[in-house]
């Protein structure tokens, strides 16, 4: 089992997950301008690239797991077609958002949004074709846990599809990542956010989740078949596929 419950946003007391929804409801509001401004908009890219990935399933029915204001949700609508999108997170602030976005794209049939644990979702077994996460699974306070979840509600013969941010290994990048991340972005985080404790968390995250070959297995751990994963932009974001029996 891989545990991150050690890494929380605010205080060492206290559950993980009642911190993060904590956390993304005081930074909803200015959630997307420092998503795009701190990537220099190269993750809009990552997410088009994650979601194609998904196109030779056909998938009808898919989960967006920590969907916070809808982004990814909005583009596997637009890429996949499907019948369905259910947008699942913990923070009802980051959906209140997202549902202005659905409403505003005409999307209201198709996309939904529930609040919901990703240690425990409340979908039947076999519901869905896809799940999809954009930058979730380093907030799993249990890991192994999360993605035996994704597995539960896939049905057999679909795919799992999740996008995370990691942490450079090799010089130069190694040492630019640092300062950006330590330096740059709690900065800019505080001065938009007002909050300095999120933006100062997320890249502790970014720096412990597993990485390459580490995550492979443990999605093969977890019960996923065929796992695969594609680096992008000298590491600074990874795609890993897997796939139910």
């Amino acid at each position: 089992m891989y545990a991150q419950e050690d890494i929380k946003p605010y205080s060492t007391d206290g559950a993980k997950g009642q911190q993060v929804e904590q956390m993304f409801d005081n930074i909803a509001h200015s959630y997307d301008r420092l998503n795009h401004v701190l990537s220099l908009g190269i993750d809009r890219g990552w997410r088009r690239k994650t979601i194609q990935a998904l196109l030779p399933f056909n998938p009808k029915r898919v989960l967006d797991i920590a969907t916070g204001t809808g982004d990814f949700a909005l583009l596997a609508a637009k890429i996949l077609q499907p019948d369905s999108i259910v947008g699942a997170d913990i923070s009802e602030g980051m959906m209140q958002i997202a549902q202005q976005k659905v409403q505003e794209a005409g999307l209201a049939d198709i996309i939904s949004f529930r609040k919901e644990d990703c240690m425990a979702l409340s979908f039947d077994d076999n519901s869905f074709d896809a799940v999809i996460v954009a930058y979730g699974v380093r907030n799993y306070a249990d890991l192994d846990r999360g993605l035996r979840e994704m597995l539960r509600v896939l049905k057999p013969g679909g795919h799992a599809a999740i996008l995370e941010l990691a942490a450079p290994r090799r010089f130069p990048m190694k040492q630019m990542f640092w300062l950006y991340s330590h330096a740059w972005m709690p900065m800019v985080g505080k001065l938009v956010s007002k909050d300095k404790r999120a933006y100062s968390y997320l890249p502790q995250t970014m720096e412990a989740v597993p990485q390459g070959n580490k995550m492979k297995e443990i999605m093969e751990h977890a019960g996923f078949a065929d796992v695969s994963f594609k680096a992008f932009t000298c590491g600074l974001s990874t795609m890993y596929l897997g796939a139910k029996r």
